[in-house]
């Protein structure tokens, strides 16, 4: 311990390509959405967050809302580095300190990340007082975050989807033994959502409304235990141009939703055919674990269970469990060492 400890705090970060979640002394102390409206004008940034959220489709040609993290990577750099700045500055432990605490940081990657993304990720953290950055890997902050002992010699299969992957790994021994990585995730969701209500019900609806639709009657089957109540929509009338609602049920959505799907289930099928027989045997008896805020999908874990032949359980609270998992490697630097990278 040295002399300038107390003068550091430690902080564990899911940068997320949706939400962005901080941990701070075992709290979720930040839970905002990645999002930042910049002045076109000034090209200063003027909200992130929430209030930038509120903004996002309802701005005029001056603001600009940008999401600074596509498919869970850094895509615009300045936007991102003012991003974590906020956010870091909003933890309340924080605010009250007078001078600037130098941060001890953990921060989540997804695992099909390349050299440079790293790299980008590193120099932001250290740009905004990272003294000591980790990172670690979704797929196995996520399986910490759900309770599984990563250091055992047994296989656990995890299915993180999240907003711009889908991360799908095989962990043992506290390393990854086979993974996955596909672009489709929530956000591929939303788009199928907006194409289907152009298609099929000439209605132009935004990302915002896409959103509610599929948190509120989203699916991935259409035979579901205890469906969700049909949605009114507005949007505007593509052949009018003037405003209209429309009523939709959720199996018009998991129509819409179906190739994604798909897609994400032959990504499972293929890194189960990859994992050795011997960890194969482990997941028979453990089955497969969902994190993420994609596994909320109605029907999604019976969907996975059919085609697999697996048992597939949902982690509680799947939107933080990756935060949870980075939280819990940050408090025990030491026993986690190998799955970190410094």
């Amino acid at each position: 311990m040295g002399f300038f400890d107390f003068l550091t705090e430690e902080i564990a970060i899911d940068l997320g390509t949706a939400n962005t979640l901080i941990i701070h002394n075992d709290k979720v102390v930040v839970d905002s959405p990645s999002i930042v409206a910049r002045d076109r004008t000034t090209g200063k940034i003027v909200a992130v967050g929430k209030e930038a959220a509120m903004m996002q489709g309802k701005t005029h040609e001056n603001i600009k809302t940008i999401r600074p993290l596509k498919d869970g990577v850094i895509a615009d750099f300045a936007a991102s580095e003012e991003m974590i700045n906020r956010f870091i500055r909003e933890i309340p432990a924080l605010k009250k300190k007078l001078i600037t605490p130098s941060l001890r940081m953990v921060i989540c990657i997804p695992s099909g990340i390349t050299e440079v993304e790293t790299r980008a990720v590193r120099e932001s953290a250290q740009r905004v007082n990272g003294k000591e950055v980790y990172l670690i890997h979704e797929p196995m902050a996520a399986a910490i975050g759900i309770g599984v002992d990563i250091m055992q010699p047994k296989g656990n299969m995890i299915v993180d989807i999240g907003g711009g992957t889908t991360e799908i790994a095989v962990i043992a021994l506290g390393g990854i033994v086979c993974d996955k990585s596909v672009k489709i995730a929530g956000d591929v969701f939303t788009n199928d959502i907006i194409y289907y209500m152009r298609t099929q019900h000439n209605l132009h609806v935004g990302e915002r409304t896409a959103e509610k639709i599929k948190i509120q009657i989203g699916a991935a089957t259409e035979d579901l235990e205890t469906p969700p109540e049909d949605m009114s929509v507005q949007g505007r009338d593509l052949l009018t141009g003037k405003p209209k609602q429309v009523q939709i049920s959720f199996r018009e959505i998991a129509k819409a939703l179906d190739k994604s799907i798909l897609r994400i289930e032959d990504a499972v099928m293929e890194t189960l055919s990859q994992t050795p027989p011997e960890l194969a045997a482990d997941i028979y008896n453990t089955g497969i674990y969902l994190a993420g805020g994609g596994s909320m999908l109605r029907g999604l874990d019976k969907r996975l269970s059919q085609k697999t032949d697996l048992p597939v359980y949902i982690a509680e609270d799947p939107l933080r469990a990756v935060v949870r998992g980075t939280g819990i490697a940050l408090k025990n630097i030491e026993k986690f060492k190998t799955v970190l990278s410094k």
